[in-house]
């Protein structure tokens, strides 16, 4: 690990001096963002990447000084990547998005990961309609409770009540399969 990247390189007066980490950072990122997806527009680049910083302004208290400031940046990019593309996107494909990017994760936590992701698509395709409308509105194209009941012609209770029992069963069943449930 190179001792310039670390993030505790990056602190003056006990603060983030965000303006040394956009200097060094924006070049990468905005290649990084414009390799991913060459149909991204400038505009779309420019704003993920400010949200980058902002997003890493706001978390600098909670950063560990002791890791790389890159595989933060990297992490919060691929994430405000996917949340760009989410909402961009009229139809959602569960099987293609990755809710896991904030955090560089050991390739057993990755293949966890990816082998719970595998279980909530089977659950989800074997769903009601409804419940699956509900869940992919709700968790995947991160509309409001009022919105999927204005969508859906149901009520808002309606929406909670579907999406509490969608939680529990998809705990249960990952738990029956060993898997823990944190949330």
């Amino acid at each position: 690990m190179k001792e310039s990247n670390l993030i505790k390189n990056y602190i003056q007066d006990n603060e983030l001096d965000i303006e040394k980490v956009m200097k060094k950072y924006t070049p990468y990122i905005y290649t990084m963002l414009r390799n991913k997806n060459p149909n991204l527009t400038n505009e779309d680049i420019e704003e993920i990447v400010s949200d980058v910083f902002l997003v890493t302004w706001k978390n600098q208290f909670k950063l560990d000084r002791d890791k790389e400031l890159l595989a933060y940046l990297v992490g919060v990019t691929k994430n405000l990547y996917n949340k760009k593309i989410r909402n961009k996107r009229s139809t959602v494909n569960i099987e293609n998005l990755n809710n896991n990017l904030f955090e560089i994760e050991s390739i057993e936590h990755k293949i966890e990961n990816t082998e719970k992701e595998k279980i909530i698509t089977m659950l989800v395709d074997n769903m009601k309609q409804e419940d699956k409308d509900i869940f992919i509105f709700y968790y995947y194209s991160s509309r409001t409770i009022k919105e999927i009941a204005n969508m859906l012609n149901i009520t808002e209770n309606k929406v909670k009540s579907r999406l509490f029992r969608i939680r529990k069963k998809i705990k249960k069943e990952l738990e029956k399969r060993g898997y823990s449930c944190n949330g």
